[in-house]
């Protein structure tokens, strides 16, 4: 099915992830550990036409935020960082607020807490109850929380739309890498013009 068909035949929904103080601010825990966020500016203007071009047409749209518990930070888990991971998105904290975008009142937020937002999380029945077809998946890092996102939607039957223009990632050659894998193997790139414009 071409891109038109997906937005304009199939119904679909925006999943935006990640889109977080610690992953995208220069004053975030990522930052602080060294990671180059300077990418998510660049984006931030894209997402927004992205999410106002879902809500005039009546797309639903749904926010992923992680947090991070002691509750389900496992060993195994918390060890892939040396430990470093502990201190992103706590809480309570400053750092799991979202970044430069907010929910509408009527989107939706969804918790997550690992890569994948379809790991032990409500997002599967939600876009089930929301009769969702097709997931437009954008957010931060392409390919860590993206690309795990994207990929199990994909494995779950969902037609699959990554907007390459709304992500950012902290390698930008994992950024390129991401977005030929999955046109290669799950789904459609596009822009978050290409988009807009297919309506």
């Amino acid at each position: 099915m071409e891109l038109h068909d997906l937005l304009t035949k199939t119904k679909c929904a925006v999943i935006v992830v990640d889109v977080q103080n610690d992953y995208c601010s220069k004053d975030g825990a990522c930052a602080k550990k060294g990671s180059d966020v300077s990418g998510v500016d660049k984006m931030i203007p894209n997402l927004q036409f992205l999410l106002d071009t879902a809500h005039k047409n009546g797309m639903p749209v749904i926010f992923i935020q992680t947090i991070h518990t002691d509750e389900t930070d496992a060993e195994s888990w918390t060890a892939r960082s040396a430990g470093k991971s502990s201190a992103v998105c706590r809480p309570g904290s400053w750092g799991i607020e979202f970044y430069k975008v907010s929910p509408q009142d009527n989107d939706i937020i969804v918790n997550k807490h690992r890569y994948s937002a379809f790991i032990h999380t409500r997002l599967e029945s939600v876009l089930h109850t929301l009769k969702a077809e097709t997931i437009i998946v954008c957010g931060v890092a392409t390919n860590v929380c993206v690309e795990s996102t994207a990929r199990d939607g994909y494995m779950l039957d969902f037609n699959l739309i990554l907007a390459e223009d709304c992500c950012s990632e902290f390698i930008p050659e994992s950024h390129e890498l991401t977005c030929r894998n999955i046109r290669e193997r799950f789904g459609k790139v596009a822009t978050s013009q290409e988009i807009a414009a297919a309506f």
